[in-house]
Order: C-alpha cells, then structure tokens, then sequence
C-alpha cells in the first residue's frame, strides 16, 4: 500500500510540474537547467566520445547538458548540437495530448559529443549522446523505445544527409528514470571553396511520433 501510494504521489507530482511549467525547455548546447522531471545537478563529464562515458555522465548529471566535446577542442570540425526544441519529447495516451495527468513516458536528451577527422574534401563525424527516459503518471513498467533523427546541414542550413534510429531504455514504477547513449558515424563531403567547420550535425527526438507533445 506504501508503494503504490508514494507511485501515485510521484506522478501527481510530475503532473503538477509540467502543468505549471509547460513543454518548453531551452536547447542542449546552452544547458537544460532544472528539468521538470527533477532536480538540477551539474554532474561529471565524460572523457571521449563513447557509449559507456556517455551514459556515466547522463547518470551523474543527467539535468546539466553542456556540449563538452565542442567546437574548442576540435575548431575546424563541424559542431553537433540538439536540434531546438528537439531535446525532448513527451508522449501522451491517446487523445490527451497537453495533458500532464496523461503523460506515458518523456525522454531528453541531456549529453553530447562529437569528434572529427578531415581527409581532403571528405569530414567523417564520430558523434555521440546520451540521456533518460521518464514513467509519467500513465506510463506501464517495461523497456520503452524512443525515434531520433540525425542530420547534417552545410552553411546554408539546408540538409545533406539524415539518418534515424531508436533508443531503449527501461523503467518502472519503483525505478522510474532509464537512461539511453549511442555513438554513430557520419561521412560527407566538403564543396570547394567551403569549410568543414561551416557545416553542423544535428540530433533531436522525432516529434512525427504518434501522442507526441
């Protein structure tokens, strides 16, 4: 009776706080601040761009999000950055989308890193991220899967290459935060006359997934 009580208690809570807070939350690259979901803390950075240091740091810090492997460290490489307002992405049960008593699960993205190496004309992008998923006050126990997209864009914003993928995590009632990471590769081209560090790579949940809000 104690745990179901303290269950129901945790999602009225969560409830509460994206009512009174909203959806908005501003981008990874500038720091997510105190989610919604929990408390703020600033947490340990992974040291390289791997699965494991990945997922470390979203646990140690799974609020803070700065791009620790950024554009000081590597100047002449295209940065990797969350797409705005792509962060995160919350679904709701059917026909309740808005609705903080309704939400199943949220995920965000809350860590990434990128390196790179320029061969000629030819950058390939080793870039990596890393975050959680959250039972809301509707949400089952058990794995859940989220889509991303991955895409690059040159100086002019417009996109060369998109790749899309999932990622897994599992929660429960009694633990409610799983956390996802992934690390990919990406290869393209660079025109004549253009700079690597001119393009960026862009990661962001699929908002075209169905009771997103």
């Amino acid at each position: 009776m104690t745990k179901v009580k303290g269950a129901v208690s945790t999602a009225a809570a969560l409830a509460a706080a994206l009512a009174l807070g909203g959806c908005g939350m501003s981008s990874v690259t500038s720091g997510l601040g105190t989610s919604i979901f929990g408390g703020g803390s600033s947490g340990a950075e992974p040291t390289g761009v791997s699965e494991q240091d990945l997922i470390a740091a979203a646990k140690a810090g799974g609020d803070s999000a700065p791009q620790f492997s950024g554009g000081d460290a590597q100047p002449g490489c295209p940065r990797f950055l969350t797409w705005p307002r792509d962060s995160h992405l919350t679904i709701y049960e059917t026909g309740r989308v808005g609705d903080g008593l309704a939400i199943m699960h949220r995920g965000e993205i809350t860590k990434t890193a990128r390196e790179c190496t320029i061969n000629g004309t030819q950058v390939t992008v080793k870039y990596g991220f890393s975050g959680r998923i959250l039972l809301g006050p509707r949400g089952q126990s058990g794995p859940i899967s989220m889509p991303i997209n991955v895409f690059v864009t040159d100086a002019k914003r417009e996109r060369l290459t998109t790749d899309k993928l999932r990622v897994d995590a599992t929660v429960a009632v009694e633990n409610p935060i799983g956390y996802f990471s992934a690390v990919r590769t990406v290869t393209f081209d660079v025109p004549e006359g253009a700079r690597p560090g001119e393009f960026e790579v862009y990661v962001g949940f699929d908002r075209n997934t169905p009771n997103a809000g």
